[in-house]
């Protein structure tokens, strides 16, 4: 019977709510087991591999901005070099030890042309027999392979004149060269037409006159006419040959073969002006370039110049795939009509957003403002690599970056100065430092004064205490700077010291060049104080934080600093490119060439030119010219550190430090050793921290430090 409360149910709710119940029973069990599942098998940031094991060969690596052009002879931003360097090889590259090597060239050589002018009046027959003669007496005789009459010849040459306005033309003009006598040597030699001097006389070349010019324009006087002329047509003339033996074994990404053609390409790609190759300036020095033969390169230079042989390092582009028959085909499909086919050019092929290269790594997938994705080659001419798959994460965010990285979506991690420490103290984690080559400064306008006095340079670099900077700025994360080049290249004198703090040795530096104490506290000379503007660009705090040290350790010597904080565009415009200021703090991102012509040359002062500081130095100028000349690389590391000791000792910056990037990397991560063996991640000699990432490979789990 039922109570009076009872009531009556359907049995089909009954039912209903006894499944209810056994659900809520038996639903919290669920979820514990699926959580143990997850803990035993779900792959955690310390057992990524469990369960995926591609993942072992897959390097995911975080960027703050996306690439932009993925063509080696256009891009200029870091993050697309990035990717054309995996992608794309040269006919040299650096070794580990970031000297030139062999890469799609096999091997190369390098010798000389010369031609020798005959002044007019002199017999160039009697001037032969005089070099035949001292070839076989003298010692610079041993590199002369041939001498030989060159004929007469029509040359057109490009002349660039400059105008009052600081903007500049190029003309073409023709010469009708006369008879020379052409010298061939085994080597390149800066120091022949010393050799010729000494046997013909030091008039010799002084009454050569290359005449004959047609074609200048109608307002160019007959002196600068004069002067150009001797320019372009020396009476002395060193033509560099270089010839590259090329690899026979080598494929694009698509199959095709890489042949001679494609480095004929190339260069003409390059100096095309329709593609606006800001590369154009490297191969400018470039008189021409022959293909011998399918694995024959011939480049002949107008000029003796040593960096261009770096210039070979640029990635070689497929000729197949970006000719003219390709570029018309890519107008058609585009409707390209009237005036923009003129200018039409390779910034305008899809080839940018999806190269092929000849690299280890072969374009995949680019997802604009995400990724970008490359696969390894396996039939590489070098070898198939270890690494499968290379992901390029577009991450504008660093602490972003930091997150993804600790949940393991991100292979590696660049911490800030303050964040290094808590790296270095983890055992999950490797972390390398390597000093980079760029260096931070405080330029001094040298055109003023009392800025044009080396010792009052010097004061003011000594006053200053740079190691506190590195500490408590950097947090220890960087290193002291002693010159031009960067520490770690081979062209830095590492054998010289860093300028000394020493307030007292400043103060009497100061006193020497004549100023002393006023009664108001400031240094002051011939009744004016001691007083300047030190200003940076805004948006870079370590900068900030320089001018202030700068102006507190100035003070307490007694002089005077206002500081002052620019948006980069005024700053650029306004002070930088006129040299309109009194001292400033910036700093130089250089890479591996030894040429600092355009950053010290006394005819590099002009507006928005590199030398802004004004400096100049006859000493200097003449290092600076033969180091651009010399091929010999013992020889040019010489000259190189002689250069640096100049440079230092006259104290035109305040040569401060060379920030140290570090970065966090999974243990887990090894690399295939020569021997087979996986061993952990080293760096390169150089400190080059990718430069073998190709052989990467990640191990299951880490191995604690011991």
């Amino acid at each position: 019977m039922y109570g009076p409360h009872d009531v009556l149910r359907d049995p089909e709710t009954v039912c209903s709510d006894a499944v209810l119940q056994r659900l809520l029973i038996i639903a919290p069990s669920l979820l514990l087991l699926i959580g143990l599942q997850a803990y035993l098998w779900v792959p955690t940031y310390e057992s990524q591999l469990r369960g995926n094991a591609a993942r072992a060969q897959i390097y995911l690596e975080g960027s703050i901005g996306d690439a932009k052009f993925l063509n080696p002879i256009l891009n200029t931003d870091a993050s697309s070099s990035r990717i054309t360097d995996l992608v794309f090889e040269g006919l040299l590259t650096l070794d580990e030890d970031q000297r030139l090597a062999p890469e799609l060239a096999r091997s190369w050589t390098l010798n000389e042309h010369i031609y020798l002018g005959i002044p007019p009046g002199v017999n160039l027959d009697e001037v032969l027999a005089k070099l035949h003669s001292a070839r076989a007496a003298e010692p610079w005789g041993a590199s002369v392979v041939a001498l030989s009459t060159q004929p007469a010849q029509l040359r057109r040459i490009e002349v660039v004149t400059a105008n009052a306005d600081r903007t500049s033309e190029t003309v073409t003009v023709e010469v009708q060269v006369p008879p020379r006598i052409r010298i061939e040597l085994n080597r390149v030699d800066q120091d022949f037409g010393e050799y010729v001097n000494a046997l013909l006389g030091a008039d010799f070349a002084e009454a050569w006159r290359p005449t004959e010019f047609s074609g200048w324009p109608a307002d160019m006087g007959t002196k600068l006419r004069a002067t150009a002329a001797k320019a372009q047509l020396p009476w002395l003339e060193h033509n560099p040959v270089l010839t590259f033996t090329l690899r026979d074994d080598v494929v694009f990404h698509d199959g095709h073969a890489f042949d001679a053609d494609d480095v004929r390409f190339t260069y003409d790609a390059i100096m095309d002006p329709r593609n606006l190759s800001p590369r154009r300036a490297d191969f400018e020095p470039i008189q021409s370039l022959e293909v011998l033969d399918a694995t024959q390169v011939r480049v002949v230079y107008k000029r003796l110049y040593a960096p261009a042989l770096y210039s070979w390092t640029m990635g070689i582009l497929p000729e197949h795939l970006l000719n003219r028959a390709q570029l018309d085909a890519q107008m058609v499909a585009r409707k390209v009509t009237g005036d923009a086919v003129a200018a039409f050019g390779m910034r305008d092929m899809p080839f940018n957003r999806a190269p092929v290269g000849t690299g280890q790594m072969a374009f995949v997938q680019w997802l604009g403002d995400e990724l970008i994705e490359l696969r390894g080659v396996e039939q590489h001419w070098r070898r198939a690599p270890e690494l499968k798959r290379f992901i390029f994460r577009v991450l504008p965010d660093l602490l972003t970056q930091e997150l993804e990285f600790a949940a393991g979506a991100l292979d590696s991690y660049v911490p800030q100065p303050h964040q290094v420490e808590r790296y270095r103290n983890d055992e999950r984690f490797l972390t390398f430092s390597s000093v980079q080559s760029q260096y931070s400064y405080i330029g001094y306008n040298t055109r003023r004064p009392p800025f044009d006095d080396a010792r009052v340079r010097r004061a003011l670099g000594m006053a200053i205490d740079v190691d506190l900077i590195v500490k408590y700025v950097l947090h220890g994360e960087g290193d002291r700077v002693t010159g031009p080049y960067p520490a770690g290249t081979p062209w830095a004198d590492a054998s010289l010291a860093p300028l000394p703090y020493d307030p007292a040795a400043a103060t009497k530096l100061l006193a020497e060049a004549g100023f002393v104490r006023g009664a108001d506290g400031w240094l002051q000379r011939d009744g004016k104080r001691l007083e300047f503007n030190l200003i940076t660009n805004n948006g870079n705090p370590v900068r900030k934080a320089i001018i202030t040290i700068a102006q507190a350790s100035w003070q307490r010597i007694g002089v005077k600093c206002n500081t002052q904080v620019f948006e980069w565009a005024v700053f650029l415009q306004d002070f930088v490119n006129p040299g309109s200021f009194d001292a400033l703090v910036l700093g130089w991102n250089l890479g591996i060439d030894p040429d600092m012509y355009q950053l010290w040359h006394s005819s590099q002062t002009d507006f928005a030119e590199l030398n802004f500081t004004g400096y100049t130095s006859s000493k200097v100028d003449a290092m600076l010219d033969r180091i651009r000349r010399e091929y010999d690389t013992a020889q040019l590391q010489k000259l190189t550190h002689a250069l640096h000791r100049e440079i230092a000792a006259d104290q035109p910056y305040t040569f401060l430090f060379a920030r140290r990037v570090s970065y966090a990397l999974d243990r887990k991560w090894h690399m295939r050793a020569n021997d087979g063996k996986l061993v952990p991640v080293a760096p390169a000699r150089s400190g080059e921290l990718f430069y073998h990432l190709a052989r990467w490979r990640k191990r299951a789990a880490f191995t604690a430090r011991l």
